[in-house]
C-alpha cells in the first residue's frame, strides 16, 4: 500500500508560512516551479515554468521557497500516524510512504486503506490518497489516480492491464533520466506504458540502456523494487515532575540530577550522545522557560544540572519565566522539567583520548563554578570567523556554548592582511601618525595610491615616540558599509620600526591609528 500526499512541498511550505491552504502557491528551485498546488494549477502554473511565466499565469501566486528538510519534519507526523496503525512503514519521500500487506490489519485491503484516510484526516492531512497493488510502482500509480481521502486497488495479479492505458507522462517522476526517456518514447511515438511493455526486452536493452529495461518490466506489472522498513525513533525526551510544585532555583536543580543522570544513560543505551538539549520548564501545564543549550563536546549529567540552574537564575541568562525573587526563588512554580535531545550524535565520534580526559574535565568544572557565581553569559571564550580587520575576525561566545552564526572563515574577504595574525589587538585603537621624508604626513588616495613613502611614525600619548620605518607594507584598502553611511575608506599599512617590532596601522578619512601589533 501506498499513501500519497499530493503536493506535499507546498502545503508543508504553506504551513510553516502560516498561509491559508487553499491559497494558490507554487515551490521554487532554480527559480522554477518545482511543485505547485491545486488553485495555481487551475490558474495555468505547471511544473518547471519559469518564475516570471508562473506569475503571468497566476498574478497572486504565492512564491515559496524549496527545503527539503522542512518537508521531511512536516512529514513525520504523517509516518508517525500511520506506524501507529502499522509498524514497517517506509518513507519513500516527503509526501508518500509505502507499507507492505496492509490486508493483514483490518480484514480487507479496502478497510485498511479507509482506516489510514480516516486517521490523516483526523491529524489535519486532508488531501490523502491511497493505492494498492502487487509492486511499489503499481500502487504509486494507483494511489495518483484515486480521488481525493479515496483509494484505488488492483486486483491481484491485474499490474499489466492496469498499467496498460497509462500515459508515458507518469515516468516523469522519476526524475531528469524519467524526463529524458519520457521525451524519448513519445518521439518514437509510444504514448502508453502498454506501447512500451509490448516492446521486445532485448531491443528495449539495446535501444534505452539497463534503466529503460527496468522501465519496461515496470510497465509489465514486474517491478522487483524492494524497500526497507524504517525504525521508529527512540523516545530520549526525559521528564522531572515536581509534586508539589517547587519555587526554590536550589531546591529544583537539586531535585533534576537524577532525570539528568537518566537521560545521559538512555542516550548511552542507544550508543548516542547530546551535543543540543532544550530544557523547558512548565508551571501549572504551561511552558514559561525554554532554552536550547549546545555543547563543544557532548553533554553530561552535570552540565544539565548547570544548565538548568543558570536558565532559571534569571530572565538574563535567557529564561522567560515570570519573574524572580532575590532569595533565588521563581514567582511561578515549577512543576516539571523536561530534557529534549535536539543534537544527537554517535558516541564513538566522541571517544576519550588515549591518556582520557580527566584535565579537560578539571577545567570546565572550575569555568563552571565560577559561572554559577558571576552568570553564564560573563565568561567568554575567544572563536576565530571571516573578516576583514583583525578585531572583526574575533567573536566571544559564553564558555560551554558553542559557537554558531560566525562569518565563514573560508571566504576571500578582499582587502584582509594576510598572516600571520596579530597577538594583540587594541580595543580602542590609540592616534598614530606617520610622514614621509618631507615630514608630511602620509595620506591614500581613494585608488588606493601612496602618498609618499613611509619615513616615520609615532603613536600618542607617549605610547611610542618617532622612531623610523625600517620596513612597510601595504596599503590594503577597504571601503565597508559605504552604502549605509560607513566609516568610510581605510587602508591598512604592515610597518616595522627602529626597535624591531612590527605595528599594524590604519589610514583612515579621520587620520591614522594603531590597530594591532606583532609579536
Amino acid at each position: 500500500m501506498v499513501v500519497w500526499c499530493p503536493d506535499w512541498s507546498v502545503v508543508a511550505a504553506l504551513d510553516e508560512a502560516d498561509r491559508s491552504p487553499r491559497a494558490a502557491a507554487a515551490v521554487l528551485s532554480a527559480n522554477a516551479v518545482e511543485v505547485c498546488n491545486g488553485p495555481a494549477w487551475s490558474e495555468g502554473v505547471r511544473r518547471g515554468q519559469r518564475r516570471r511565466d508562473a506569475q503571468a499565469r497566476c498574478p497572486e501566486l504565492l512564491l515559496l521557497p524549496a527545503n527539503p528538510d522542512r518537508d521531511a519534519r512536516a512529514f513525520e507526523p504523517v509516518l508517525a500516524t500511520v506506524e501507529d496503525l502499522r509498524p514497517g512503514v517506509a518513507a519513500l519521500r516527503p509526501g508518500l510512504l509505502a507499507v507492505r500487506a496492509p490486508g493483514s490489519w483490518y480484514g480487507t485491503e479496502p478497510a485498511a486503506a479507509a482506516t489510514v484516510c480516516q486517521a490523516l484526516v483526523e491529524v489535519g492531512v486532508w488531501d490523502v490518497r491511497v493505492g494498492i497493488a502487487d509492486d511499489l510502482f503499481t500502487a504509486e500509480q494507483a494511489a495518483r489516480t484515486a480521488d481525493v481521502q479515496a483509494w484505488t486497488v488492483v486486483p491481484e495479479g491485474g499490474s499489466a492491464s492496469f498499467l496498460s492505458g497509462l500515459p508515458v507522462h507518469v515516468l516523469q517522476d522519476d526524475g531528469p533520466r524519467g524526463r529524458e526517456l519520457v521525451s524519448l518514447l513519445q518521439r518514437l511515438g509510444l504514448r502508453t506504458l502498454g506501447d512500451l511493455a509490448d516492446l521486445p526486452g532485448e531491443a528495449v536493452e539495446h535501444r534505452l540502456g539497463a534503466y529503460g529495461a527496468a522501465v519496461r518490466r515496470r510497465a509489465r506489472g514486474e517491478d522487483t523494487a524492494l524497500f526497507a522498513a524504517r525504525t521508529p525513533p527512540p523516545e530520549l525526551d526525559a521528564d522531572a515532575v515536581f509534586e508539589p510544585p517547587l519555587d526554590s532555583v536550589e531546591a529544583i536543580t537539586f531535585s533534576v540530577r537524577t532525570t539528568a543522570e537518566r537521560f545521559v544513560a538512555q542516550l548511552a543505551h542507544h550508543q548516542l550522545v547530546a551535543t543540543g538539549v532544550r530544557v523547558e520548564a512548565e508551571s501549572e501545564g504551561v511552558v514559561c522557560s525554554s532554552r536550547t543549550w549546545l555543547h563543544p563536546r557532548h553533554f553530561g549529567a552535570r552540565d544539565l544540572v548547570d544548565r538548568v540552574h543558570w536558565q532559571l537564575q534569571g530572565a538574563d541568562v535567557g529564561g522567560s519565566l515570570r519573574g524572580r525573587k532575590a532569595s533565588g526563588e521563581v514567582r511561578a512554580p515549577i512543576d516539571r522539567i523536561r530534557f529534549v535531545p535536539e543534537v544527537v550524535e554517535p558516541a564513538a565520534a566522541h571517544g576519550e583520548a588515549l591518556w582520557g580526559s580527566a584535565s579537560d574535565d578539571l577545567v570546565e568544572r572550575g569555568v563552571a563554578r565560577v559561572q554559577g557565581m558571576v552568570g553564564f553569559e560573563a565568561v567568554l571564550r575567544p572563536a576565530l570567523q571571516g573578516g576583514r580587520t583583525p578585531s572583526a575576525r574575533q567573536s566571544l561566545v559564553p564558555w560551554g556554548e558553542r559557537a554558531v552564526d560566525l562569518r565563514p572563515v573560508d571566504r576571500p574577504w578582499p582587502g584582509r592582511v594576510p598572516g600571520p595574525a596579530p597577538v594583540r589587538v587594541f580595543a580602542t585603537p590609540p592616534v598614530a601618525e606617520v610622514v614621509d621624508d618631507a615630514g608630511r604626513e602620509v595620506c591614500v588616495t581613494d585608488r588606493g595610491v601612496v602618498s609618499g613613502v613611509p619615513r616615520r611614525f609615532r603613536v600618542g600619548d607617549g605610547m611610542l615616540p618617532w622612531q623610523p620605518v625600517t620596513a612597510w607594507a601595504g596599503p590594503w584598502p577597504t571601503d565597508e558599509g559605504w552604502w549605509s553611511g560607513g566609516t568610510g575608506p581605510s587602508a591598512r599599512f604592515q610597518v616595522v620600526g627602529a626597535d624591531g617590532r612590527a605595528w599594524l596601522l590604519v589610514r583612515a578619512p579621520e587620520g591614522w591609528s594603531l590597530e594591532a601589533g606583532y609579536d
